[in-house]
């Protein structure tokens, strides 16, 4: 434990802080919530995800878990009334920081800040955007192309394919955006619709989406690369949209990379549009 002049200590969050936490998280103004298969509080017990104290009670929080091993997003920071962003991340980031570095002889931080009080502050902490995420959305109706006929069978995906969903996840996206089986396993449980591509008694992709209020969300598509090209990305996307479609919804959105110009031609394809909605995504080499 490290205590400071003003009366606060460092410590890692415990179960017993989950009250606290859950009220830092809901009620007070500053808080950074990362998009995640897994809500803040059930990274408790995973470290590093450390909370200042003053007079028992929680004046801040950071967790940022690697999850891969070499990629550590921040899914929480929050600070409570009458505590700046700037002090509770002078106290939080340091120590998260050094025990990072010692998790991983190579390790990278990330974040997403929706805020601009978080994104000055990953700035002042040597992140730099190395990305920026592009918003696209569909609505029922949307004139699209017609799928090609393919080699492939669709067909829902079960709890025995994410071993190879996860081997299809790890040759299609780079580290940074990569997801370990315990989080595809949560992505394919928390599911509105989870499908595969088979091709030549192989797995070669993917897709699970999620249910909105208005319709849903395309949370993952990926496909093997020796078997891109050959329509099968399209064929799961326009088979997820009629499964939507059928039931009655009108609005289906999905996130990529401003560059990646394969997936924005594949969604464009299908009929959706940006929204102008745009995230910028901020990395530091901690290695």
């Amino acid at each position: 434990m490290v205590t400071h002049a003003i009366q606060i200590s460092v410590r890692p969050a415990a179960q017993a802080d989950t009250q606290q936490l859950a009220n830092l998280i809901h009620f007070e103004p500053y808080v950074h919530r990362h998009l995640d298969w897994r809500p803040p509080l059930e990274w408790i017990g995973h470290a590093p995800y450390l909370v200042a104290v003053r007079k028992n009670n929680i004046i801040a929080a950071l967790a940022c878990p690697p999850d891969p091993p070499n990629i550590a997003w921040i899914r929480l920071f929050a600070i409570s009334s009458g505590y700046t962003p700037q002090a509770a991340w002078e106290e939080l980031w340091p120590e998260s920081l050094g025990i990072l570095k010692q998790s991983a002889p190579s390790i990278s931080a990330a974040a997403i800040p929706m805020q601009g009080w978080f994104r000055l502050l990953l700035e002042r902490s040597d992140f730099r955007q190395t990305h920026r995420v592009v918003v696209l959305a569909w609505r029922a109706g949307a004139a699209v192309a017609p799928v090609s006929k393919i080699q492939a069978v669709i067909r829902p995906m079960n709890l025995d394919d994410l071993v190879a969903v996860e081997a299809v996840d790890t040759l299609a996206f780079g580290a940074v955006w990569q997801n370990t089986r315990s989080c595809l396993e949560l992505a394919y449980r928390q599911a509105a619709i989870a499908t595969v591509a088979e091709l030549d008694g192989e797995l070669a992709g993917y897709q699970i989406s999620t249910a909105t209020t208005m319709g849903g969300h395309l949370a993952r598509l990926a496909v093997k690369p020796k078997q891109q090209g050959k329509g099968i990305g399209y064929a799961l996307l326009s088979d997820m949209l009629a499964q939507f479609e059928r039931r009655g919804a009108y609005h289906v959105t999905v996130n990529t990379q401003h560059d990646n110009l394969i997936s924005l031609s594949l969604y464009q394809k299908a009929g959706f549009k940006r929204t102008g909605e745009e995230y910028p995504v901020y990395q530091y080499d901690a290695s």
